[in-house]
């Protein structure tokens, strides 16, 4: 009945010792060795997350560290829920179109929790996603930032208190009037802006909370099914909360092609949603495979690691 009513068919969880750093420091890696640049190039480390390790010792600090960044970095944590990875997008490319840095690494990472027996514990996911962003001259350049827009309202939806282990939501906020609400109007603010259509997009990326809603703004939008399949990836990894929307957005990268255009649409609790549209300037190509072998958790082994 569950999966039924979100779509989801299994989740991922952190490792033995992984929490929201060592995976932002895996992507980070990861993103390094496929940009071919050396980390000490990069000058401003973002990282949003709801599940921080530390309620006060940066994790940007301990990934720019940890990769060998330049010290002379500009680096903070960022908190809005499950936008925080789309908010270091925006900053990072802020900064370069300022001249303030040349490359920069926006990261969403976490290890998100659900209250046991509460709706969220079917859906909340661990993941990460690194993007490193930089001037259009750079060689390895894989697509171009053409526009942003953010769209925010205090909106009760979802919360955690200071001090509390899992977090707490008002079920008839959660679909209107939060996400429905602040992604249609940030869809739609984009679209007017952008002199665009959505028939204009080849791929096109929204947060997934469960596979029902996005699936619900889809057909609002008449998006096509194409333009949605590669990056919506929520039925077998769930909610990875700021590392969602990056996710996703990796994986339609990984498919599309020289002058295609993608549309990114993220959404926090809390409330606020940021748009993207961005070309790409080359092919793109599939990262390297996992070799790690999936191993699956009884109910009893999932509490335990929680």
């Amino acid at each position: 009945m569950i999966h039924g009513g979100i779509g989801v068919e299994e989740k991922t969880v952190p490792g033995v010792g992984e929490d929201s750093f060592t995976m932002a420091f895996e992507a980070g890696k990861q993103a390094l060795d496929q940009a071919g640049i050396q980390s000490s190039e990069i000058s401003a480390v973002y990282v949003g997350s709801e599940s921080h390790p530390y309620a006060v010792k940066p994790t940007s600090g301990m990934v720019a560290a940890a990769l060998h960044v330049h010290p002379f970095s500009f680096c903070a944590d960022l908190e809005f829920a499950c936008k925080a990875g789309t908010a270091a997008m925006q900053i990072v490319d802020s900064f370069i179109r300022s001249g303030q840095v040349r490359y920069g690494l926006a990261i969403g990472s976490d290890t998100a929790q659900g209250r046991p027996g509460d709706a969220l514990e079917y859906t909340a996911a661990a993941g990460a996603a690194a993007m490193i962003l930089g001037p259009s001259d750079a060689k390895n350049a894989l697509c171009r930032i053409d526009s942003t827009l953010s769209f925010t309202s205090d909106t009760p939806d979802f919360w955690r208190a200071n001090g509390e282990d899992f977090p707490a939501h008002a079920g008839r906020f959660t679909g209107e009037p939060g996400y429905f609400h602040h992604m249609r109007e940030v869809i739609k603010g984009m679209l007017d802006i952008s002199k665009t259509s959505i028939a204009d997009f080849d791929h096109i990326v929204l947060h997934m909370p469960n596979a029902k809603f996005p699936s619900r703004v889809a057909k609002e939008f008449e998006m096509k099914k194409e333009q949605l399949e590669h990056g919506f990836i929520v039925p077998r990894i769930g909610n990875t909360y700021a590392a969602c929307s990056l996710l996703g957005l990796t994986y339609a990268l990984e498919h599309a092609k020289k002058g295609q255009r993608i549309l990114l649409v993220s959404y926090g609790s809390g409330a606020g949603s940021d748009a993207f549209i961005l070309t790409m300037l080359r092919d793109g190509k599939e990262l390297p495979k996992d070799e790690r072998i999936p191993k699956y958790l009884s109910y009893g082994e999932y509490v335990q690691k929680m």
